[in-house]
């Protein structure tokens, strides 16, 4: 459910006081847990360093962001793959496709014994 615009948007105070009257190119990395806060315009340039729960991620804050939650860029979950024992069958053929392709190429381009060599 979105914020009434009565309030305005939640910025986290901590975040306002840290950058206020700085340049974004005088502040290293502001670290901060505040997830939940909103980016305003006053942080676009700033490097911040958002916590996804086991450490902290770098994000330079673009106009883009603008309106958006500092936890967006900063994602706590790490995709792996799906898949089984297919899965398995179809990266080894393909390693195998990769490997036999490198010695068809390398092959190509060494020089047969017996040959004369050019100079």
């Amino acid at each position: 459910m979105a914020r009434s615009l009565k309030k305005g948007p939640y910025i986290d105070a901590k975040l306002l006081k840290k950058i206020q009257g700085k340049k974004p190119d005088d502040v290293p990395m502001i670290r901060t847990w505040a997830r939940s806060s909103q980016i305003s315009p006053e942080m676009v340039g700033f490097l911040f360093g958002v916590h996804n729960g086991r450490q902290h991620l770098e994000i330079r804050v673009t106009e883009e962001m603008v309106g958006h939650r500092l936890g967006e860029f900063s994602p706590t979950r790490k995709f792996i793959k799906h898949g089984g024992k297919m899965q398995k069958e179809l990266e080894q053929k393909k390693k195998e496709a990769e490997i036999a392709s490198a010695k068809a190429a390398k092959a190509e381009t060494a020089p047969v014994a017996g040959a004369p060599v050019k100079k």
